[in-house]
């Protein structure tokens, strides 16, 4: 069952009177600093219409370690923050303060520590104080004075902050620290167990030194949102938006996905504007829409091994096992190469996708080319037809490689084709459909299919052609292997 969650609302009030100065007198000298001397530098992570995610880097320039420490600003009325990660936020009035938890407060000399915060209202923080002087190192003047108050405490979601090559993560607070601190080469390491939350990370690693989130098929990550309304075009990070997604990596490259399970989200994987991303051996299944979604140009990455069911559950039109690219029709969100989603050289190699994947089980969409689509079982059993989901694999990319896979179709469900090739006007042109080549699938229609490979237009595709080897079989099918010349 995909579940709504309820956000959780912590809230307190107080009466609080007082006035606070402080200040130099005039030709005074500051006395000669020692021990922690704390700064903190502001900075904006990501911003949207009427709102931005910031953060502070408090950092020590001192000659001990800091025993904690807090920062406060002001915000004009009308903007408020609505939440903060890696701090403890209390508010009075227009007044916020974030203070240490429990792994951060002591920072060491010539070290820094950074906490996180989303704020409704696009004017930056005025009036910074970190531990009772200036942000920058300075000296400063505040006054403050108010009658009466309203405080909300909101406690960060993370625990203890994950460091070394290996970090080993047992509750869903520990996976989203790990998440949101991971660093080139380290290898997250999952617990049996299920793990409730809104798993995301924007985190990258390199080609040299990939991140890893590895467990075992019992380790169970499930997002019970979403909750709130998405913001424009789906970035993470918009107050009171969770995506649903089970996992969702977004501009996070290189990393490796291994062997653990994603079920009851919106979304399974959800993998944006992250080239060379693996994903082996890992289970998705009770999903509200797709599977696994390569997008926003996600190239160079592979999904292997892997079993996707149960998917499209509750839009079944948009419940593909596997999505690679996005429809041109949404490329003004998703197209962040030249204006396209160029989720180009995808590979979807040795996979059982289905039963009861009520859109196609690939869906490969217009602008991407080079991909592979290799070894699959495919169990077209509970296929939909909803949105013209009515075949195994829908190739409206270029130049895909579709070889020794085995499909096989019984009822319940909607089926006209194993493998449908479709040419969509696109603009930029690209030509849509064509240059494929299908060899040594085999094919079973359960005597409802029609081909096994439908090729639409051979006309459109005259400069790059479709080709259909002799190699492929197909058995129980209701007109033949397929609606083209076939090749020796």
């Amino acid at each position: 069952m995909i579940r709504a969650r309820m956000p959780a609302l912590l809230a307190s009030a107080g009466v609080v009177t007082g006035l606070l100065v402080v200040a130099h007198p005039a030709g005074a000298t500051a006395p000669q600093a020692t021990g922690p001397q704390l700064t903190a530098q502001f900075g904006q992570t990501s911003t949207w219409s009427n709102g931005y995610n910031g953060s502070y880097t408090i950092a020590n320039g001192g000659t001990a370690a800091s025993t904690g420490w807090a920062v406060e600003f002001d915000l004009p009325s009308g903007s408020t923050v609505t939440k903060a990660w890696n701090a403890t936020l209390t508010r009075t009035g227009q007044h916020f303060k974030f203070a240490d938890v429990s792994y951060n407060g002591a920072v060491k000399p010539g070290a820094s520590t950074s906490f996180g915060f989303s704020v409704s209202g696009l004017v930056t923080p005025t009036g910074c104080a970190v531990n009772g002087s200036a942000c920058d190192g300075g000296t400063t003047t505040t006054t403050t004075t108010t009658t009466t108050t309203t405080t909300t405490t909101t406690t960060t979601t993370t625990t203890t902050p994950p460091t070394g090559p290996t970090v080993n993560v047992a509750t869903a607070a520990e996976l989203i620290a790990a998440l949101g601190n991971a660093a080139p080469g380290q290898v997250i390491k999952l617990a049996s167990g299920t793990y409730h939350g809104s798993f995301v990370t924007q985190r990258a690693g390199t080609a040299a030194q990939p991140i890893t989130l590895t467990g075992p098929a019992d380790a169970v990550l499930i997002n019970d949102g979403p909750a709130g309304d998405p913001p424009d075009c789906a970035a993470p990070g918009a107050p009171g938006y969770d995506s649903g997604y089970g996992l969702w990596l977004f501009n996070a490259p290189y990393w490796n996905l291994d062997g653990f399970t994603v079920t009851d989200s919106k979304k399974g994987i959800v993998v944006d504007d992250s080239p060379h991303t693996a994903i082996d051996g890992v289970t998705v299944r009770r999903i509200g829409e797709e599977g696994i979604h390569f997008r926003r140009s996600s190239a160079d990455s592979v999904v292997r091994n892997s079993t996707v069911t149960d998917t499209g559950l509750v839009q079944p039109g948009y419940g593909e096992a596997v999505y690679i690219g996005s429809a041109n029709s949404n490329w003004a969100c998703y197209g962040n190469t030249d204006g396209v989603d160029r989720g180009d050289r995808v590979q979807v190699l040795n996979n059982h996708l289905g039963p009861n994947v009520a859109a196609e089980l690939i869906d490969v969409k217009e602008g991407t080319t080079g991909g592979v689509i290799s070894g699959n079982t495919f169990n077209g059993q509970g296929i939909s037809g909803e949105n013209s989901a009515d075949s195994w694999v829908d190739v409206k990319g270029t130049g895909y490689t579709i070889e020794n896979n085995t499909g096989a179709f019984a009822s319940p469900g909607t089926f006209a084709d194993g493998y449908q090739t479709h040419n969509v006007s696109t603009t930029p042109s690209f030509a849509s459909g064509c240059g494929n080549v299908w060899r040594g699938n085999t094919s079973d229609l359960g005597g409802v299919g029609q081909y096994a490979i439908d090729v639409t237009s051979v006309s459109k595709c005259a400069g790059v052609p479709n080709v259909v080897y002799a190699s492929n079989t197909v058995t129980n099918a209701v007109k033949g292997l397929t609606n083209i010349n076939v090749t020796p």
